[in-house]
């Protein structure tokens, strides 16, 4: 008895101890935590959530049929598969290593050879292109190295959502102008319907203004600039000096009647304009990760200065990869368009899928705008008959989030809230729009379709 009583004692001893260590460890992480010096810095406070990370674990946990983000979910085309492959097993073990910080030389070179017909000029590939990780890097690039505190940044709504925080952690000020519908003509509401506003848009330029962001084809609206508007754009931009970041990472992807038209091919724009490009795009392998940006000399090199210090060179294997697509593609679309997996992307694989969406859509009740490019659809969702109070979720976000949350929990498909391609102050604009993508194969369209048919 006596010897269980002692053990008993060391027993109560050590748990007082331990919970003395533990209120001790407690207090010292408390007082850690609340440190100022342990937190994150000022230029990243309220730039710490993201649209994708939200929806896309909503759409995991609930197992849902996900048409929120935006890649394929079947293979990319076999050549540029099959190309990394061989590269694997060459033999070549300088594929394993670090190659040319500003890209790969093979690759510039074809970047530099495609990119200069589409522009109709010579272009340097070792100082007119710098390949990134993703046109995401490019574009972070971009904003770090030509945002000086206080510049203005203008930002056409909607707008992919990393243009906002990217100029405000550079320290510069975003200056949102959205794109308006107007009546439509062709008897169906098309993205062409959105315009801007010439005198709205003249009033954003001050003596401040760096750059102008363009999206074309837009995400997620699918709008394609028309060449007039890109001209106004032009003039606006060379009459008050300024910048134009043409994020064209959907270039391939427009449908039959609607033309492309780079920016910087009208007069006076290629000094002052930088193209943003994506092999995640063009070749439907959004993992690989790999970007582009052309453009003059004077206006790269401040990119090249970031890029140095932050990814330094991308994916050594991936690059030759990408440069034997490029090879390729370039012989095709010279010799014989229509073999080019440029042309069959978006006249033979997703022209089909877009109309399929469309009509399932008007057929539940939304109302889908038509895009003139890219693989989004945007939908007003306000007649399918869904009042306020099942969406009600207690919060105060735009009711296109709550519609969103609620159709991924409770009819299990996944969607984006349209307003979180708009800035504060014209996030009303948006809430009755919800994005679809309808690149993914037939199964999941099919799956989106019988859910879509439970509100007729």
């Amino acid at each position: 008895m006596i010897a269980l009583s002692r053990i008993s004692a060391l027993a109560s001893t050590a748990i007082c101890s331990a919970s003395r260590i533990n209120l001790a460890f407690s207090k010292r992480l408390t007082r850690t935590m609340a440190s100022s010096k342990l937190t994150m810095a000022d230029r990243l406070q309220g730039n710490d959530k993201s649209v994708w990370v939200t929806f896309t674990e909503l759409a995991r946990t609930t197992g849902a049929v996900n048409l929120g983000q935006g890649f394929p979910n079947y293979p990319p085309p076999d050549y540029v598969c099959n190309a990394l492959t061989k590269i694997g097993e060459s033999g070549n073990f300088m594929l394993n290593q670090y190659t040319r910080g500003f890209g790969h030389p093979k690759l510039v070179s074809n970047i530099a050879k495609l990119y200069g017909k589409l522009h109709s000029r010579d272009i340097d590939p070792m100082t007119e292109v710098m390949v990134s990780s993703g046109a995401y890097e490019s574009l972070f690039c971009i904003f770090q190295g030509l945002v000086n505190p206080g510049d203005e940044v203008i930002i056409i709504e909607p707008f992919f959502d990393c243009y906002e925080p990217m100029t405000k952690i550079a320290g510069g000020k975003p200056v949102f102008i959205p794109l308006r519908p107007s009546p439509s003509t062709s008897g169906e509401n098309s993205s062409a319907d959105w315009k801007l506003d010439p005198e709205e848009l003249s009033s954003k330029f001050t003596s401040k203004t760096k750059l102008i962001i363009l999206n074309t084809p837009n995400n997620p609206l699918g709008k394609v600039f028309t060449r007039p508007e890109l001209e106004m754009i032009a003039d606006l931009c060379i009459k008050h000096d300024v910048a134009c970041v043409a994020d064209e990472v959907y270039e391939w992807m427009t449908y039959p009647g609607v033309e492309h038209i780079r920016i910087a091919s009208l007069p006076g724009m290629w000094d002052r304009t930088i193209t943003v490009s994506s092999a995640g795009k063009m070749f439907s392998a959004t993992g690989w990760k790999l970007g582009w940006s052309v453009g003059p000399p004077h206006l790269l090199k401040s990119l090249m200065a970031v890029h140095q210090n932050c990814v330094y060179t991308c994916c050594t294997p991936l690059q030759e990869a990408v440069a034997d697509g490029f090879e390729l593609e370039i012989n095709r679309l010279e010799t014989n368009k229509e073999q080019s997996y440029m042309y069959t992307l978006p006249n033979v694989e997703l022209l089909p899928k877009k109309n399929r969406m469309a009509a399932m859509l008007k057929e539940a009740g939304l109302v889908p705008i038509i895009p003139e490019g890219g693989y989004f659809m945007l939908a007003d969702w306000t007649k399918l008959g869904i009042t306020d109070d099942q969406i009600e979720d207690g919060s105060d976000e735009p009711k296109d989030f709550k519609i969103v949350k609620w159709l991924t929990k409770e009819k299990k498909l996944a969607t984006i809230p349209c307003s979180a391609f708009y800035g504060p102050e014209h996030k009303h604009l948006a809430e009755n729009y919800i994005r679809f993508c309808f690149f993914k194969d037939d199964k999941t369209i099919e799956a989106a379709g019988e859910i879509l048919k439970s509100f007729k």
